[in-house]
């Protein structure tokens, strides 16, 4: 399904970046594993890809660094030739109600969730005009169709990248580039295994399945949506979160 496409996958080291990374390359895809902090983790899952006999580099970036970005994209450009596809996954949480919300940890999650997505995009914009074609795809989430308590900067941020995706997708249709978002629900990983029972509870209460999804639920809509299938298919919002957002 992605034979012959090189893809670009911020923050996937662990949790849905991960699985989005080894589910592409799954289906035929070269993957740019992007990683900030989590070297050994990304080395594992640029070897679990050439494992199935695709190329993969690992690269160390914080998105939120716009140089830094900008420099990563031109050096994988220079390695693969080409990416056709960019998935905008790398996000942060620093939650807490806003009375107690520090303008830097405001700032970290905006820089990094937001103006993340804008950075890499902003770096392969050229050369996905003079592909005339390509795809992108990004990670809202749930919080940032809904809101919630306590999460202003996340849901914020994620409500933005919304923004971001419709007004892209309108900027880049022309020339064959899509551009979606996949809102999350709650989905099964390390940051929410960690939450108290009590927590989980109330949370799989609201969703209408009555269970958390799994980072391969989120994986399955990416992959489908870098595809050809998808061809005719932007600027949707497309929630993954067994109905929270009815």
């Amino acid at each position: 399904m992605l034979e012959g496409k090189v893809a670009l996958v911020t923050g996937a080291s662990r949790g849905i970046g991960r699985e989005i990374a080894l589910t592409l390359a799954g289906y035929g895809a070269d993957v740019i594993v992007n990683y900030n902090g989590s070297e050994e983790k990304a080395a594992e899952v640029k070897a679990q890809i050439e494992k199935m006999g695709r190329r993969a580099e690992a690269v160390q970036c914080s998105v939120a660094d716009y140089e830094a970005s900008g420099k990563m994209i031109t050096d994988m450009l220079s390695v693969f030739g080409h990416i056709d596809i960019l998935i905008n996954n790398a996000g942060i949480t620093k939650d807490n109600l806003m009375i107690k919300m520090s303008e830097e940890d405001f700032d970290a999650v905006v820089d990094t969730n937001l103006k993340g997505t804008f950075n890499t995009i902003k770096h392969m914009y050229r050369a996905f005009l003079k592909q005339r074609a390509g795809r992108i795809i990004n990670l809202s989430s749930v919080s940032g169709v809904l809101g919630n308590a306590g999460q202003a900067n996340y849901a914020a941020s994620k409500a933005g990248v919304i923004g971001l995706t419709k007004s892209l997708a309108k900027e880049l249709a022309s020339r064959n580039i899509t551009v979606n978002a996949v809102a999350p629900g709650y989905i099964d990983t390390d940051m929410t295994q960690a939450m108290s029972d009590s927590a989980k509870e109330a949370i799989i209460a609201q969703i209408p399945l009555k269970r958390a999804g799994q980072t391969k639920d989120i994986a399955e809509m990416v992959a489908f949506l870098a595809s050809d299938k998808a061809s005719y298919i932007t600027g949707q919002i497309i929630s993954v979160d067994g109905g929270m957002a009815i």
